[in-house]
């Protein structure tokens, strides 16, 4: 590929041909996809999540994801990679959104507040102290994927990108997680228990 390579002439290739260039490490064949398909993904992400930051987020994440993985693509249409990619960003984004909402909501409804007894007031901090028990049982990069999984509400990508995991690093932590809680907070609310540590 030729030295001098400039954007502009990117833009009379096809595709093909730009993604080529992308899994050689050209730089400029990234921007190129980027500037082809952002708004159209961008778009879909909006549609979906109704929140211009999380679609925008959403959309720098996944060609984040694409220049990383460049070396390993086996993609023959990229807008079918690239759209398919981002329906399950979407997805998790969402899931990852109504957890992290519901349990604010459980804190706000649920935490004692002047009416509650002291067996309430008991209750609740015993159970915060126990989550915070068993999470200190973890490895720290295990407790900090789950702290901002499901205390911040942050998406798989986002905490990837955070952290410089890959994505399936990140599962497997929340997963290691999630079987701990969900063994020792069977005594617990069970509303909470969903709220907290289903997926």
């Amino acid at each position: 590929m030729s030295a001098d390579l400039r954007l502009s002439s990117l833009k009379e290739w096809d595709d093909e041909q730009v993604l080529r260039a992308l899994t050689d490490g050209n730089r400029l064949a990234l921007a190129e996809l980027y500037e082809r398909y952002w708004y159209a993904l961008y778009r879909v992400a909006f549609q979906k999540t109704k929140s211009p930051e999380m679609a925008e987020e959403l959309v720098q994440d996944l060609f984040v994801q694409l220049w990383q993985k460049r070396e390993s693509l086996a993609v023959r249409r990229v807008d079918y990679y690239l759209f398919g990619a981002l329906k399950y960003s979407i997805i998790d984004a969402i899931k990852s959104r109504i957890v992290h909402e519901k349990f604010q909501e459980y804190q706000q409804f649920f935490a004692p507040q002047a009416d509650f007894s002291t067996e309430d007031q008991l209750s609740y901090n015993d159970l915060l102290g126990t989550i915070e028990t068993e999470l200190l049982k973890l490895p720290p990069k295990t407790q900090e994927v789950f702290r901002m999984s499901r205390f911040e509400g942050r998406t798989i990508p986002e905490i990837s990108r955070k952290l410089a995991l890959t994505d399936k690093a990140v599962e497997y932590h929340l997963s290691k997680a999630l079987k701990l809680l969900r063994t020792q907070l069977r005594d617990y609310s069970f509303v909470l228990f969903l709220m907290m540590v289903c997926r």
